[in-house]
């Protein structure tokens, strides 16, 4: 019985170390069990420069556009035009008339004209005056002195008079209503004996230049870079479906939209014909030019979280993480820009649940 009771034991104190090494030598092999992830399908990378083309929509606005207000209180005398009409540059669109600034002006010419008559006697006594006193001691210098003051005075006044009559007909000329370039009138607001003024609510006219429109972009900021001045972009207008025009692009602004994230360009194009009309909706397309090949991705490779953005390259069957700029998009693929190699082995449908350093089949 004794013999039992201690080979009893010894069982029990071998057993329990070997469970025991055995439970410690699984518990490995369960933890890289848990970080492989299934298999995933993968893509070889490699540089290209396709040719892309951004469509956006547009606006086709006059190159110069103006409303006509009446600098003076007036009334509406006569008008030459009406909407529709082209007109030239410097060409009387409209006449004002004002009493008020007409009584002015004759007032203002009658008292340049007294003036002018007191200056000329004042200065025909003055030289009389002067060649008198060439012989010695027959004028007296009082009285020498007296005629050159009256002679200053009154040519003072008579500048003064001439000034106030020209300031009067400056007034007066804006009584007349020119087009300040040549265009096309689109609107009229007032008929002839209508009351106008600086305070006047809508403009006497509004004239636009059509024989050059400019096309109106927002571009996104992704594809600014890849926009310069002189490129040419071609556009349909919904009005014309069958029909196709190009516009070079003339101005960028230099600055994003705060709100859109985007930066306004501007194409010039010359509209002969005048066929297209300003404020018309375009469908544009914008050649994205780039002088280097770059990577192109599929966009499900493309891991956007609170991480950042990056996708997932198989290093020695191990997921890694590198993180990516995004460029152009063409079709399902995407532009990046990364510490990547060609050749390179990319997931293909990238995730968050990925993580870094697991095990890819």
């Amino acid at each position: 019985m004794k013999n039992i009771l201690y080979t009893a034991i010894t069982l029990s104190l071998i057993v329990i170390p070997a469970s025991c090494k055995d439970k410690t030598e699984t518990e490995p092999k369960q933890e890289t069990k848990s970080m492989m992830m299934p298999a995933m399908e993968t893509v070889e990378i490699k540089k290209s420069n396709p040719k892309l083309d951004l469509t956006l929509p547009g606006e086709l606005v006059p190159d110069q556009e103006t409303a006509l207000f009446a600098k003076i209180q007036s009334y509406v005398k006569k008008i030459n035009v009406d909407i529709g009409s082209y007109v030239n540059a410097g060409q009387i669109l409209m006449i004002l008339e004002a009493p008020e600034i007409q009584s002015q002006a004759a007032n203002a010419k009658a008292k340049w004209q007294a003036q002018e008559a007191i200056y000329t006697a004042t200065k025909s006594n003055y030289d009389r005056t002067y060649r008198a006193n060439e012989t010695k001691g027959a004028i007296a210098k009082d009285a020498l002195d007296q005629i050159t003051a009256r002679k200053l005075s009154d040519e003072a006044q008579l500048n003064a008079a001439r000034s106030a009559y020209r300031e009067i007909q400056d007034i007066n000329q804006y009584l007349v209503i020119r087009a300040p370039f040549s265009g096309v009138i689109t609107e009229r607001n007032v008929d002839v004996g209508a009351y106008v003024g600086p305070m006047s609510g809508a403009p006497l006219m509004v004239i636009q230049n059509t024989s050059k429109l400019r096309l109106s972009l927002s571009v996104p900021e992704a594809n600014v870079p890849y926009l310069n001045l002189g490129d040419t972009i071609s556009f349909r207008i919904n009005a014309l479906p069958e029909k196709s025009f190009k516009a070079r692009i003339s101005r960028k602004s230099g600055s994003l939209d705060m709100k859109l994230r985007s930066e306004k360009i501007e194409a010039d194009f010359i509209n002969h014909s005048r066929e297209l009309k300003p404020f018309m909706i375009a469908e544009s397309r914008i050649p994205l030019q780039n002088n280097e090949a770059t990577f192109f991705i599929p966009r499900s490779a493309l891991v956007e979280s609170n991480m950042g953005i990056y996708i997932i390259r198989k290093e020695a069957g191990k997921a890694q993480f590198i993180p990516v700029k995004k460029g152009r998009i063409l079709n399902d693929t995407i532009e990046v820009f990364g510490d990547l190699s060609e050749g390179d082995q990319i997931i293909k449908k990238g995730s968050e649940e990925i993580l870094e350093g697991s095990i890819i089949k």
